[in-house]
């Protein structure tokens, strides 16, 4: 793959990424079903690493990463940390042990939305704003609105991987 062809795969990705944010923060956050909203950046890291692997799970992880600390109230540096370190995680796990497709994609957004929710759940303890059945009573419906929208989220990723991801022969 040449330099050119690297860049525009990972600016087709870095489109991609507009309408899952968009989604993200103007759309369904403003109706939110059960009193949750779906986190849908970590998916999108996630449907990233399982389709390109662990090196380009973490760089996605990272930018996306810097994406939600800037842009979101009330975010984080360590956010940008997790989702690097989840883009490298599900990328080898993907490579490695499971299949490079919607399932494996399901199965590690399962687990990277709940470390996020459990890191979301230890924050909220540990500063004491909230009590912890309240905390879990809002992080698992959050969990499990956000794996609906795992198949949409990776089959907008897997039309770019599809199109410019794949190392094609020239």
């Amino acid at each position: 793959m040449t330099r050119q062809d690297w860049l525009h795969k990972w600016f087709s990705y870095a489109l991609a990424l507009l309408p899952v944010w968009w989604l993200d923060a103007y759309v369904l956050s403003r109706w939110p079903v059960f009193g949750v909203t779906p986190v849908l950046l970590p998916v999108a890291v996630t449907a990233v690493g399982v389709l390109e692997g662990a090196s380009g799970g973490a760089g996605f992880g990272l930018g996306v990463g810097l994406l939600w600390a800037a842009a979101y109230p009330g975010s984080h540096g360590g956010r940008v940390l997790l989702l690097t370190l989840m883009g490298l995680f599900t990328g080898a796990l993907a490579q490695y042990a499971l299949a490079q497709s919607l399932l494996g994609c399901v199965l590690c957004s399962a687990t990277v939305l709940t470390v996020v929710e459990l890191t979301q759940m230890v924050q909220e303890l540990f500063f004491l704003r909230t009590q912890f059945w309240p905390a879990l009573y809002t992080a698992l419906p959050q969990l499990l609105w956000t794996l609906c929208w795992v198949p949409v989220v990776y089959g907008m990723f897997f039309r770019v991987f599809d199109r410019v991801g794949r190392d094609r022969l020239a």
